[in-house]
């Protein structure tokens, strides 16, 4: 019978070998620890929803996997299920089930995979991770989460210290929203507007205003107006006295303005060399759960991904109809950052494995002497394993340095029965005598580093 041959790896579905999973679960890590720090609560929701949540914000409907047995019966040919696309919706519904058993604010961080049909491309997966962190209120919720939630994610962000510098862009669609109606736009315009501007990452800004015209089917003077509060940039609150200039009033914009600067203060001490912090009026953000802030952020240099980390404010993304439960939050792309990094740049752990130890075997019955040593070590927190065979020393040494292990132990036991202990440091060539009991190895040897390509 003819062997079937493997088919080679599936568009969008990124495998990591183990150093490069190594530097994945760092950032993981990383975020877990410093979302903990600020106190935020882990959850998990499960991996698919109902369509009908799923479709009913913004466009999503050629993105969505559906859940289908194999012999599926019924007429729409499908269980009504689909896999979540982000992490927002699904957590949505959550607070919805739970909110008699939640505490609010509640706060919550996620780490998880999600699910989209998009084409494949650097930065962007049909299998990817993310991380998200959400403060959700009862009724109400006060504007100063949303700067909150902001900081919490640079904290995080800065931490990843092997990350280029990035840019954090905000903007407010209250200020967007306000605008447009000064203008005299209307609702529905308002909408489509937001969507072709929102596009000024990719379009230049003429090929923008020829959308705006074709596709809004606005004048050309209110598409001048429209570009003119777009182009908008500022690393301060100066952008409140360029938009007072452009001459539109609105109450709406005043409220979107007012907090759009606040946020740009309430930030200004986290400004440094690898991080900016910029009011970039073109933002609107593509989901329409959005009411408020709205957040993106670049990576120096690596610009072509798009944002990495993007979010905002939502106000009406769930409700009961009796109680509203409005929030702010700001998710993380991990593969979308990981994975290009990984590609561009060599990023990689110091070893793939996470032992630092390799417990030598002299001869198979000494094999439960080898075993007993390794079982000190872990108690300890130091990762080891035993020699897989008895080989001769020199071929126990060098399987520890295909494997990246940089230290061997040895076990010798006398004719009157004492053990010896000796560690070697195979980088070095230093063998010294050790206590199983109490020998530790250097700070920077005990887990797996994440190195830069100059560090390799």
């Amino acid at each position: 019978m003819a062997k079937t041959p493997p088919r080679g790896p599936l568009s969008g579905f990124p495998e990591l070998l183990p150093e490069q999973r190594f530097v994945e679960q760092q950032v993981i890590d990383t975020l877990r620890r410093v979302f903990e720090l600020h106190g935020f609560a882990g959850i998990e929701t499960r991996a698919v929803e109902p369509l009908d949540q799923l479709l009913r914000k913004g466009d999503t409907s050629k993105e969505v996997y559906l859940l289908r047995r194999l012999h599926e019966e019924s007429a729409e040919g499908h269980a009504g299920l689909g896999l979540h696309f982000d992490l927002t919706v699904p957590f949505a519904r959550y607070v919805l089930e739970n909110a008699g058993k939640l505490a609010f604010p509640f706060r919550r961080y996620q780490v998880q995979k999600a699910w989209r049909g998009e084409r494949p491309q650097e930065g962007r997966f049909r299998e990817f991770t993310q991380a998200d962190i959400d403060i959700v209120g009862r009724d109400s919720l006060a504007f100063h989460h949303d700067i909150e939630v902001t900081r919490v994610m640079v904290d995080a962000l800065t931490r990843l210290d092997f990350l280029p510098a990035f840019r954090l862009q905000v903007n407010n669609r209250k200020l967007i929203q306000g605008f447009y109606a000064g203008l005299g736009l209307g609702a529905d315009d308002t909408d489509e507007v937001m969507r072709l501007v929102d596009k000024l990452d990719k379009l230049s800004v003429d090929k923008v205003r020829e959308l705006l015209l074709a596709d809004a089917g606005i004048s050309a003077a209110d598409a001048d107006r429209v570009l003119e509060l777009a182009t908008i940039r500022s690393d301060d609150d100066g952008f409140v006295e360029q938009v007072r200039a452009l001459g539109v009033e609105h109450e709406l914009l005043d409220e979107g303005l007012a907090e759009l600067a606040e946020l740009v203060r309430g930030c200004a001490d986290l400004v440094s060399d690898r991080v900016r912090v910029t009011a970039d009026l073109s933002i609107a953000r593509g989901l329409d759960y959005y009411t408020g802030t709205v957040f993106e952020t670049r990576l120096d240099g690596y610009e072509s991904m798009g944002s990495i980390c993007s979010g905002g404010r939502y106000d009406a993304l769930a409700s009961d109809g009796r109680t509203t439960y409005p929030g702010v939050g700001i998710s993380l792309g991990v593969s979308r950052v990981v994975v290009p990094l990984l590609a561009r740049t060599g990023l990689t752990a110091s070893r793939s494995v996470p032992s630092v130890v390799l417990v030598a075997v002299v001869d198979e019955e000494g094999r439960p002497t080898s075993s007993a040593v390794a079982d000190g070590l872990r108690r300890r927190d130091i990762a080891c394993e035993v020699a897989p065979d008895a080989a001769k020393f020199g071929k126990q040494i060098r399987y520890a340095e295909r494997r990246g292990i940089p230290f061997v132990w040895f076990t010798t036991t006398t004719e009157d029965g004492t053990v010896t202990h000796e560690v070697k440091d195979i980088r070095s060539g230093e063998q010294v005598s050790a206590d199983p009991a109490a020998w530790t190895p250097p700070t920077d040897d005990l887990r797996p580093q994440v190195l830069l390509k100059e560090q390799q």
